[in-house]
C-alpha cells in the first residue's frame, strides 16, 4: 500500500465516525428555522455541492443560495453581496471559493471533509514529481488542495478539461496531469495529447463496475447509462453520456430515455429528480455491500456536512478557511486562465449559436 492509500483509508474512517446523526423531523424543521435565521443575521450565503445531503441542497434554495459544482459554488460566492459564504462540501471547495473571494469570510460545516483525490496528491510529493518533469505543462484538477494549485500552469473541471487540453496539445504542448487517473485518461483517449498521469482516483467513482453495470442493464434494457469521467475506463466505455455533474443532470432533462442509470454520487438525485421529476433514476452498484464497502456511491467527506454542523458554525464563526496570501495569490493564477478559457469559449458558443 502506498503513503496516499494509507492516508486515504485513515481519513475515510475518521469521515465515517463524524457523519451527522440521524434526525427527526421536528429536529429538522427547528435546525433549519435556526440556520435560515442564522444567515440573515451574519449576512451570509450558503452554497452547496450536488453531493450533499438533500437537506442541506434545499436549505440553500430555499435561502438564495445555490447548488452547483465547485466551480460554480465559488463564482456564485464572488458575485453575491453576502459577506460571508458557508459552503457545504469538501475543504478544496472551500479554498477555492477563498481564492477567488479574498475579502470575503468563508466558513464550512467542518474544515475536516477532504478528498481522496485531495489526499492522495501531497503538495510536496506533487511538487517534486513536477520538478521531474520541467518540460511539461502543468495541468490539475478542481478537486486538489491551494498548494497543489499554486504549483500548476492550469486549472481544469471535468467539464472543460477536455477543451483546455485539447487546446495546449494544438500548441505543441505536453502535459503533466494530476490527480485523477481515470478523467486524466479519458481526457489522453478523446483528445490524443501526450500526457503524464499521476496514480489518483476518487474512492466513490472508482467503486464502479463494468460487470455490476452489465447486469443492471440487462434488467432495464431501455434505461440510458450516464457516467462520470472519474470511473475507471471499463465503466466510461459502457455510457451513453460522460460527463460533469452538471452535464449528468443535463442529460437527465434532455434525453428521451425514461429511465437512467447514474453512475456517480447519490447525492446529484435530490437536483436530478427535481429537475426531471418523471424520469426514474436507477443507483449503479458499487463493487461491495455493507461493511466491505468503501463508497456505497457516496463519499464518506461529503457525508460529514449536516444541519447541526452547519448551525453551529454560524452560531461560533469557526470553521473558517484561510489560505496563506502568497498562496492564494499563486493559486489563483491557473485558475483564472481557466476562468478566462471557459468564458471566451462560451462567447464563442453563443456567437454560433
Amino acid at each position: 500500500m502506498t503513503r496516499a492509500e494509507d492516508r486515504i483509508l485513515v481519513h475515510e474512517h475518521l469521515a465515517h465516525a463524524a457523519e451527522p446523526k440521524p434526525l427527526s423531523a421536528d429536529e429538522k424543521a427547528d435546525l433549519e428555522a435556526r440556520i435560515k435565521a442564522s444567515l440573515k443575521a451574519r449576512d451570509a450565503v450558503l452554497v452547496a455541492h450536488y453531493y450533499t445531503d438533500p437537506d442541506l441542497q434545499r436549505l440553500a434554495e430555499e435561502t438564495g443560495g445555490c447548488v452547483a459544482d465547485s466551480l460554480e459554488m465559488a463564482r456564485f460566492g464572488n458575485q453575491h453581496s453576502a459577506s460571508t459564504v458557508v459552503v457545504a462540501g469538501v475543504r478544496f471547495m472551500g479554498e477555492t471559493a477563498k481564492i477567488l473571494n479574498p475579502e470575503k469570510r468563508v466558513l464550512m460545516p467542518t474544515l475536516e471533509a477532504t478528498c481522496s483525490l485531495d489526499v492522495g496528491c501531497p503538495a510536496d510529493e506533487f511538487s517534486e514529481f513536477c520538478d521531474e518533469h520541467p518540460d511539461r505543462t502543468v495541468v490539475v484538477y478542481a478537486n486538489t488542495s491551494a498548494a497543489v494549485k499554486a504549483r500548476a500552469d492550469w486549472v481544469v473541471t471535468s467539464s472543460c478539461a477536455q477543451a483546455i487540453v485539447e487546446d495546449l496539445d494544438a500548441r505543441g504542448e505536453k502535459i503533466l496531469w494530476a490527480p485523477d487517473k481515470h478523467l486524466g485518461h479519458y481526457v489522453q483517449k478523446t483528445t490524443g495529447a501526450d500526457m503524464l498521469l499521476w496514480d489518483g482516483s476518487c474512492i466513490v467513482h472508482e467503486e464502479f463496475k463494468s460487470r455490476g453495470l452489465e447486469d443492471l442493464k440487462a434488467l432495464y434494457p431501455d434505461a440510458a447509462i450516464l457516467v462520470h469521467p472519474e470511473s475507471p475506463d471499463a465503466v466510461v466505455e459502457m455510457a451513453d453520456v460522460v460527463g460533469s455533474t452538471s452535464q449528468l443532470i443535463h442529460a437527465v432533462q434532455t434525453l428521451p430515455n425514461e429511465k437512467f442509470i447514474v453512475a456517480t454520487d447519490n447525492g446529484i438525485f435530490y437536483k436530478m429528480q427535481q429537475l426531471a421529476p418523471n424520469k426514474t433514476l436507477i443507483e449503479a452498484p458499487t463493487a461491495g455491500n455493507g461493511a466491505t464497502c468503501r463508497s456505497c456511491a457516496h463519499c464518506p467527506w461529503m457525508a460529514m456536512n449536516g444541519l447541526e454542523n452547519l448551525l453551529r458554525v454560524l452560531e461560533t464563526g469557526d470553521q473558517e478557511v484561510l489560505v496563506d496570501e502568497a498562496l492564494r495569490e499563486r493559486a489563483l493564477k491557473p485558475l483564472r486562465r481557466m476562468l478566462d478559457f471557459t468564458a471566451n469559449m462560451n462567447l464563442k458558443a453563443a456567437g454560433n449559436a
